[in-house]
């Protein structure tokens, strides 16, 4: 039989156009069905998609698909995250307005998602930059605001001096930008912030309910929320004019190692003792240039300028502490004052070491000596303490009460001298961006009434047109116009505020709004958020797992504050999937080449790539994930054109386990492709062997050859399914293989018992068989191969679309193997295997397995004491 190859390009884009025109992927919400709402992380419309958006999106409709047959009413939409700095950049360097760039990058990317055969509710559609979708953002920020959830005040911030922006301290990679890659700096402006630290018990506790979540996510979480428990420590200070300075520590059992107490550049402490210290003052000044974030602290050089000022020790009057303005210490962790125990802390003692301050170790390891010390690195292990007076002997835990009960009981100024308390490392969430591609925030500053929110009628608050990009800055700031508005309270001339919303708010209720996106006039409606929320199954990156996932959690709380929402939690079910990765090439000049640029040669038995355009040897670099810098990319396009969308999706889910990176070969790609072609041709060849064959044509006695395929077809479907429910789609692609191999070799039979006498020697039997695992391979494939299964599914004659017919159910007694094999062990030790009847009797057995060679050769001659038989499970000899 000839059959001509699948020509993806003719059938892809023929049943995008079916499933259109049936709008199979539109959600009602009136459905009665039970519902599951699949998502992915909506992308940033920067100009083309890229590989890890194939494979991510690939996924999320694997799960939408199959759940879809399986009877729920899905929803799957789509949307784009469009506000943003990029956006300003090619404003500034194309000379282009940033709608104008961001609408056309959309339109380019829609296209390309839609090549892909995902099963999205287009008709959901929402861009954050669109003021339909920002004017509720506006409404929701107001609302936070009169439930006490925003707040304005001045901080000390990241600056980006090229984006000329705040960052958040998340947004801080390495102390540079994480857009611009500048060097950040701090300054104090008034900024605007979400008081998240109101929910930080409620965020850390509730991770613990959050089972379908990675675990590394939620402990990435807890890490980030940093809930500690310890003890407010009162020193007395002397030299100056404030009484005390105010220490949180987790470790107070480790006070009798202190040297020193070390206060925050804008401490207030800091600022008085600095009015008549140039020096500390310019010191302080020096610090300022580092940003905020805790990850820049840390890996700085540890630096200091001793006060003057002296902390009394709480436990010993005579004995004084020196006091160190220090770049460490943060003022918006804890009191922004900490005391210095070197011994015990690495960040101490670098300190210690830098500064010629005593190092006395308290706590040392079981087992240790008297003489135990440290050199240059901290011990910060358990342990029992010495060196501390009364603490001397007792453990940590024991030593952190003794201490805490001691300094609570202790009064100065009738004050206790400590008191316990709970804190949290999570600050509030500051959103003021001075930029100008942002949601504008709604209020207006009035010299009378202060601070005016917009009034609701007055939303959306969009942006002006007219801007200029032609100096840094934020356009809204010099706008001839735009802020200069009335007071909505008193009519006097008033200014709107220019600074626009931090782009994470945008994405931290999209999922939200998903859910009714045609609501004009409230943000959502309660009912049907409360029934499609949480998100049954969320798909992105881990490298979100900090910020979008906490700041989401965030908004879902405020959300239920503010009566938009009846949930807490946005996201059930959170998969975070590894990245798509390639090797580097690099030409003798040490230019970057793309994959396309070059050809591997394997002549010779070596390994080599070439360069196309002179024949040049270039040097293989090592696998990373693919970046425009490095240039090992791969365009979608380029693969959908060549090898059809089918293909991408395929390859994107059967080489690795979804949660790590995939490697992009070629060779994975054609391999792919061959298998597209195989599954054609081979249900091509089972319509022609068999026709169109109805249910009731089903034999209740099968022969042989038939019930096994019939078994392994079963058996396939029932593990591929569970493999989908898991998302493990690397082993449910295992089983679209072994079907595969399982169908061939039957039709291969078949075939041949055709040529011998003719079609209708082929018995009833085998064509059912052969007919029914056709039927079962295509639906297992229609998740992850959309148009492949609706060109077979019409091969093999059905008139319905594959997209809408229920997904198979797996016939019990089929899943049932009339043998099994069985462990066998002499004295303990594995000697081989036994294959018997399910049903067989212990007698049966255990005569079966003093039949096999292994067993004679382990008991050599020697009596049988006795046969252990665990049924099903395992057989014990003993010799």
């Amino acid at each position: 039989m000839s059959v001509e190859r699948y020509n993806p390009k003719e059938a892809e884009p023929k049943w995008r156009q079916v499933w259109d025109e049936r709008q199979l992927f539109r959600t009602d919400n009136a459905d009665p069905r039970p519902k599951y709402y699949v998502l992915e992380m909506f992308p940033y419309p920067s100009g083309r998609i890229h590989m890890g958006h194939v494979r991510n999106y690939t996924m999320g409709d694997v799960v939408a698909r199959y759940k879809r047959a399986k009877g729920f009413n899905v929803l799957h939409p789509m949307g784009w995250d469009a506000f943003g700095m990029p956006a300003e950049n090619a404003a500034m360097a194309n000379n282009v307005h940033p709608r104008e760039w961001t609408y056309a990058n959309i339109a380019t990317m829609r296209d390309q998602l839609k090549s892909m055969g995902l099963s999205l509710d287009w008709s959901r559609e929402i861009a954050t930059c669109d003021p339909a979708y920002y004017r509720h953002q506006q409404r929701m920020f107001i609302d936070f605001l009169k439930a006490g959830l925003v707040s304005r005040k001045t901080a000390r911030v990241n600056w980006d001096p090229v984006d000329h922006t705040v960052l958040a301290n998340e947004q801080v990679i390495d102390g540079r930008g994480w857009r611009s890659g500048a060097l950040v700096e701090q300054r104090e402006l008034t900024q605007w912030f979400f008081t998240i630290t109101r929910f930080a018990q409620d965020l850390e506790s509730a991770l613990d309910g959050l089972t379908r979540w990675p675990d590394k996510v939620r402990i990435m979480q807890k890490n980030w929320i940093g809930r500690s428990e310890g003890l407010l420590v009162r020193f007395a200070l002397e030299g100056g004019d404030i009484p005390e300075v105010q220490v949180y520590t987790t470790r107070p059992d480790t006070l009798f190692g202190a040297s020193f107490v070390a206060i925050a550049a804008d401490h207030p402490i800091a600022r008085k003792a600095a009015e008549g210290n140039p020096d500390l003052a310019a010191f302080i000044e020096d610090c300022k240039r580092t940003g905020t974030a805790q990850e820049i602290i840390d890996k700085a050089e540890k630096r200091g300028f001793d006060t003057g000022l002296k902390a009394v020790h709480p436990f010993d009057p005579n004995w004084k502490l020196p006091v160190y303005v220090a770049n460490f210490v943060l003022m918006d962790y804890g009191t922004g004052a900490i005391f210095g125990c070197p011994a015990h802390d690495q960040r101490d003692l670098d300190f210690a070491r830098a500064y010629g301050l005593p190092v006395k170790a308290v706590v040392r390891p079981e087992g240790a000596d008297d003489d135990f010390a440290v050199s240059d690195t901290a011990y910060d292990g358990d342990g029992r303490l010495f060196n501390s007076a009364f603490l001397d002997g007792f453990g940590i835990p024991e030593a952190k009460e003794e201490v805490a009960k001691r300094l609570e009981s202790h009064e100065r100024d009738g004050f206790p001298v400590a008191e316990r308390k709970v804190n949290y490392r999570l600050r509030d969430w500051g959103v003021s961006r001075q930029r100008y591609w942002g949601c504008p925030i709604p209020i207006i500053h009035c010299e009378s009434c202060g601070v005016v929110p917009v009034p609701e009628t007055d939303l959306p608050v969009t942006l002006p047109e007219d801007v200029s990009f032609d100096v840094p800055g934020n356009p809204l700031d010099r706008h001839p116009s735009w802020k200069h508005v009335a007071c909505p309270n008193c009519g006097k001339p008033a200014v709107r505020e220019t600074d626009t919303m931090d782009t994470f708010v945008d994405s931290s209720w999209y999922y939200a709004r998903f859910t009714d996106p045609f609501l004009e006039t409230e943000p959502t409606d309660r009912a049907v958020i409360d029934r499609w929320l949480p998100v049954d199954q969320y798909i992105g990156g881990v490298e979100h797992a900090i910020l979008h996932l906490l700041y989401s959690r965030f908004f879902m709380r405020a959300m239920r504050a503010t009566g938009h929402s009846g949930l807490d939690e946005p996201f059930a079910g959170l998969f975070t999937q590894g990245m798509v990765v390639h090797e580097t090439y690099r030409g003798a000049d040490g230019r970057w080449l793309q994959p396309s640029e070059i050809r591997i040669s394997t002549e010779g038995g070596a390994r080599r790539a070439i360069e196309l355009a002179n024949g040049a040897d270039v040097e293989i670099g090592s696998i990373e994930k693919m970046s425009k810098s490095k240039k090992n990319t791969v365009d979608p396009d380029d693969i959908i054109g060549t090898f059809g969308a089918d293909t991408a999706r395929f390859f994107m889910l059967s080489d690795s386990p979804p949660e790590r990176d995939v490697i992009w070969t070629e060779d994975g790609v054609q391999s792919s492709h061959r298998f597209v072609q195989r599954v054609w041709r081979l249900v091509n060849e089972v319509a022609t062997i068999t026709g169109i064959v109805k249910d009731d044509e089903a034999a209740t006695e099968l022969d042989a050859a038939s019930l096994a395929l019939r078994k392994a077809a079963h058996r396939a479907l029932a593990t591929a399914g569970d493999d989908i429910e898991r998302l493990r789609f690397n082993r449910a692609v295992a089983q679209l293989y072994e079907l595969t191999n399982a169908l061939q070799a039957a039709a291969v039979g078949a075939r041949q018992a055709a040529e011998t006498g003719g079609i209708e020697d082929i018995s009833a039997d085998m064509r059912f068989a052969l007919y029914e695992a056709a039927t079962i391979l295509v639906q297992l494939a229609a998740p992850m191969m959309p148009h492949l299964a609706e060109e077979c599914w019409s091969v093999l004659g059905y008139t319905n679309l594959v997209a809408e017919t229920p997904w198979p159910v797996a016939d019990d007694a089929l899943l049932v193997e009339d043998e099994i094999t069985l462990p066998v062990q002499v004295n303990g030790k594995r000697r081989g295997d036994v294959t018997v009847a399910r049903d067989a009797d212990t007698t049966t057995v255990e005569a079966a397995v003093l039949a096999l060679e292994a067993v004679q050769r382990a008991v050599e001659g020697r009596p049988i004491k006795k046969i252990i038989v665990v049924p099903q499970r395992i057989v014990n000899v003993v010799a």
